[in-house]
């Protein structure tokens, strides 16, 4: 469900800092399963130099170890003194990400190459402060990090490094598939529809089929995309720099884009309709009953007529389009993947003018039920942005209440006789009903995965993750990590650090898939569990880092009852839940 709705949003971040980790030679535990041997300083994954200054821009390179990328929305440049005018950079299209947990991101790898105007009043020497966050594939996420570059007065520096490519195309020939399939199914709708009636009766007065029928709804349906394409991209160009994809972590901007996405869902099941004011439309359906058909150009302004007077109805749909584009910064692709959706709705209409009416579905009541499938999918979304502010068990329960809506609607509770298509979906209704029921009962526990509604299943003899979520201790400072280690020497407890961060997308799998699976639980009895979250990666929080000598989440510690750490048994990166299970073994078999 996830992945179908990461097409629309997006949401993002990761990064950190440096040190080597220390080894014991000899030790019972065996070597270091993930230590930070197997990871780069974060100067030495992401190597940055200044490639040419001039009064009026600096070039920037970025080169990047194998298996180590950067972050797109997370660039931040200043510069000291402040009175020097930086523009905004410009980043090549990098690579999406897809994450289970935080949607899509784009990435770089290899060397990347940034120019940033200047607006100097006076050319002079100036130090440029460039932040940026990584992460490597293995498993590991950087903090974000802060380099000063020394821009002396116009004059190119000298680089060692040498030219590459930068990154990869924003677009992919299945991204551009998939909005043409979304266009294919929004053409099916009563609101798109309409668009027949102008095609056959201005365009081409009445007589549908031939190569006459065929240029004449190119032509129509052509400058119709084209303003599709505009719209993506203007919006893949300065959707960037609005930076949508990191303000959409706020409640303030969720909350009212959930709503949005609630009131064009119920628009979709026919509760009202969205129309262009009476103002707006009049004239252009005065314009294009004026229109004289027949020819070429008119057929174009008809078409470009026809992409307003559309697009309120299809604007839900849209605005997830161009919500999910704004986070590419990639003007080319932003333009080509509307222009799909665009011709996706135009097939049909080329179908319907070339061959006729025989060659397109008879309409009837499966239009309603796309329309109500789009609905559907607009509450999805809605639901998948409230899931970021609202308590995990109340989200659960509201995937549950979706579900729960959508099987009463495909009759799961309904006894008459149906036709077969009606039983079929009533069997689906039914599937999603005992989802519905799982959600909320999972929700009722405290549960929060809707993937996992009723959480892992329990191994016997096992220990619930309920109680094992219920002892975490998080602490957020190095005095508060203090005294919770001395607490529990005190008490004789070993312990177990987990170090955390919300940017940290191996943190989240490791929290949900490796601590709370009931082979590792089972081992958890007698451990003091902490866990230091170091989201707001400020510098005490960074200096820790540093003591302990790691470069950034996710890290697990052990500590014995005497308060002293068994370097040996560090787990550094991402790791599964069968691995750590041996880990734990070998450390309770120690004590």
């Amino acid at each position: 469900m996830r992945r179908l709705l990461s097409l629309i949003l997006l949401l993002v971040a990761l990064p950190a800092a440096a040190g080597l980790l220390d080894k014991r030679p000899d030790s019972t535990l065996g070597a270091p399963l993930n230590n930070s041997a197997d990871f780069l300083p974060v100067r030495e994954a992401f190597r940055l130099s200044l490639v040419e200054s001039t009064p009026r821009s600096v070039k920037l390179r970025f080169t990047n170890a194998e298996g180590y990328y950067l972050y797109r929305h997370r660039f931040q440049f200043r510069s000291e003194p402040s009175d020097i005018g930086l523009g905004q950079p410009t980043l090549p299209p990098g690579t999406h990400k897809t994450d289970e947990y935080f949607g899509d991101v784009e990435v770089y790898y290899g060397v990347l190459d940034i120019d940033l105007p200047l607006n100097q009043p006076q050319p002079k020497p100036f130090d440029l402060k460039v932040t940026y966050q990584g992460c490597a594939d293995k498993g590991l996420c950087y903090p974000p990090e802060t380099e000063i570059i020394k821009v002396g007065g116009g004059l190119p520096s000298d680089s060692s490094d040498t030219a590459g490519g930068s990154g990869s195309n924003a677009w992919s020939w299945h991204e551009l598939a998939l909005f043409f399939l979304a266009g294919l199914g929004l053409t099916f709708t009563p609101c798109v529809l309409p668009m027949l009636p102008i095609l056959s009766g201005v365009v081409l007065r009445g007589q549908t089929g031939g190569s006459r029928g065929l240029v004449l709804s190119l032509a129509y349906v052509l400058p119709m995309a084209a303003c599709f394409a505009v719209l993506g991209a203007l919006m893949g160009l300065f959707g960037a720099e609005l930076n949508l994809q990191a303000r959409l972590q706020s409640p303030w901007v969720l909350v009212p884009f959930a709503a949005f996405f609630t009131a064009f869902a119920l628009a979709m099941f026919g509760l009202f309709e969205l129309r262009l004011p009476h103002a707006i439309s009049g004239p252009l359906g005065t314009l294009a009953g004026s229109t004289k058909g027949g020819s070429i150009w008119s057929a174009a302004l008809l078409g470009v007529i026809s992409s307003l007077l559309v697009s309120p109805c299809v604007s839900a749909p849209l605005a997830g389009a161009l919500l999910y584009i704004s986070a590419s910064g990639d003007a080319l692709g932003g333009g080509l993947k509307l222009f799909a959706l665009g011709l996706g709705m135009g097939a049909p209409l080329v179908l319907f003018a070339t061959g006729g009416g025989a060659l397109l579905p008879k309409a009837g009541p499966w239009m309603l039920a796309v329309r109500n499938a789009f609905g559907v999918l607009l509450l999805a979304v809605a639901a998948w942005m409230l899931e970021r502010v609202l308590p995990g068990p109340l989200a659960l329960a509201l995937w549950g209440l979706l579900a729960g809506g959508v099987a009463l609607f495909l009759g799961a509770l309904e006894f008459t006789v149906k036709a077969p298509s009606g039983r079929l979906a009533q069997l689906a209704g039914l599937v999603l009903l005992v989802y519905a029921v799982a959600a909320w009962t999972g929700a009722l526990r405290g549960e929060s995965d809707p993937l996992r509604p009723l959480g892992r299943p329990v191994m016997v003899g096992a220990q619930s993750s309920a109680p094992i979520a219920n002892r975490w201790q998080t602490v957020t400072t190095p005095l508060q990590l203090e005294a919770a280690l001395l607490d529990a020497r005190n008490a004789g407890q070993p312990v177990l650090l987990d170090w955390y961060a919300d940017w940290c997308i191996s943190c989240k799998v490791i929290e949900r898939e490796v601590l709370t699976a009931p082979e590792v639980t089972a081992l958890l009895t007698g451990h003091r569990l902490i866990r230091f979250d170091m989201t707001e990666s400020n510098a005490e929080q960074r200096a820790l880092l540093d003591r302990y000598k790691l470069f950034g989440p996710p890290a697990i510690l052990f500590f014995d009852a005497r308060g002293d750490e068994l370097v040996e048994a560090r787990v550094v990166g991402e790791v599964d839940a069968a691995t750590f299970a041996t880990r734990l073994q070998r450390v309770n078999a120690s004590r």
